[in-house]
C-alpha cells in the first residue's frame, strides 16, 4: 500500500507541490507540462504485458532508460523545455522510487 500512494503521489501530487512553489507566474501550464509527464508510460505499450505491477519500468522501457534520463536532465539547461524536463525527472523518481520500493518487498 505504501509503494502504491508513493509511486502516485509523487506523478501526480510532486508536480501540483511544484508548480504551486517554484511556477507563481505560470501556476497552471506549468502543472498540466509536468503531469503531461505521465504520457512517456506510451513505451509501456510496447511491452508484453503491457502492465505489471511487479516489473521495474526504470532501464526496461525505452522512454526509461538511463541515457534517456541524461536527456531530461539536459532539459533542465533550455528554458522552452525546463518544465518537460523537470516533470520527466520527476516520472522518473516516481518509478525509481517504485522500484526500490518493490525491491524491499521482495526481500532484497
Amino acid at each position: 500500500m505504501l509503494r502504491f500512494f508513493l509511486h502516485y503521489g509523487i506523478h501526480f501530487l510532486l508536480p501540483l507541490a511544484v508548480g504551486f512553489l517554484f511556477f507563481r507566474s505560470n501556476q497552471k501550464r506549468a502543472i498540466l507540462i509536468m503531469l503531461a509527464a505521465i504520457l512517456i508510460d506510451v513505451d509501456h505499450l510496447f511491452a508484453d504485458p503491457i502492465f505489471n505491477p511487479d516489473r521495474c519500468s526504470i532501464n526496461f522501457h525505452f522512454l526509461h532508460q538511463y541515457w534517456t534520463m541524461a536527456v531530461y536532465v539536459l532539459f533542465l539547461f533550455i528554458k522552452p523545455l525546463r518544465i518537460w524536463g523537470i516533470g520527466l525527472l520527476l516520472h522518473m523518481l516516481a518509478d525509481w522510487t517504485d522500484c526500490v520500493l518493490m525491491g524491499f518487498e521482495s526481500g532484497m
